[in-house]
């Protein structure tokens, strides 16, 4: 059920100038507030309250989305760092932030310190003028094959002395 208070659920009735992609669970939007080139909001469909609050399907989709869309929003915009950031304290609603970080943000605002960019860096047109590149690499992305990606070798497990 969605809540008309709630902003990730009022994205629902966004402009299509505004959307990444949309599929029956998952959305990706450019945010009013959050308009800062290269920032994008992954946001679940239903209202559901934090990641707790997530289906099983939910859940096991998240994972693929943050991936393509990160693998995405990197490539259009060379970003040496995309972060995914989740937080559910001012909208509970479980979205998470992914934000490409350019070489020319300062050390100071790197990190969780990104968020001052929303401040700083607004700007809706240019925020705007990134959809459908990343949309198409999130298209291409999304439709390779689950095992189409290098297999990464699994890091060795601690003995138990390096856990303690």
């Amino acid at each position: 059920m969605a809540d008309e208070r709630c902003l990730p659920c009022q994205m629902e009735s966004a402009d299509e100038d505004q959307v990444v992609f949309r599929d029956d669970l998952w959305a990706c939007e450019v945010v009013p507030g959050f308009d800062v080139p290269g920032w994008f909001v992954l946001r679940v469909r239903r209202h559901a309250l934090r990641i707790s609050g997530l289906t099983d399907p939910e859940l096991a989709t998240y994972g693929r989305r943050t991936r393509d869309l990160v693998d995405a929003v990197t490539e259009i915009t060379g970003a040496p760092a995309t972060y995914v950031l989740t937080f559910g304290e001012a909208n509970p609603h479980f979205h998470s932030l992914i934000a490409a970080r350019g070489d020319d943000v300062p050390v100071e605002r790197r990190m969780a310190a990104i968020l001052r960019q929303r401040d700083d860096n607004r700007d809706s047109e240019a925020a705007r003028a990134l959809i459908p590149p990343v949309a198409a690499a999130y298209a291409r992305f999304a439709a390779r094959a689950p095992d189409d990606r290098l297999a990464m070798p699994a890091p060795p497990s601690p003995s138990t002395s390096e856990l303690l």
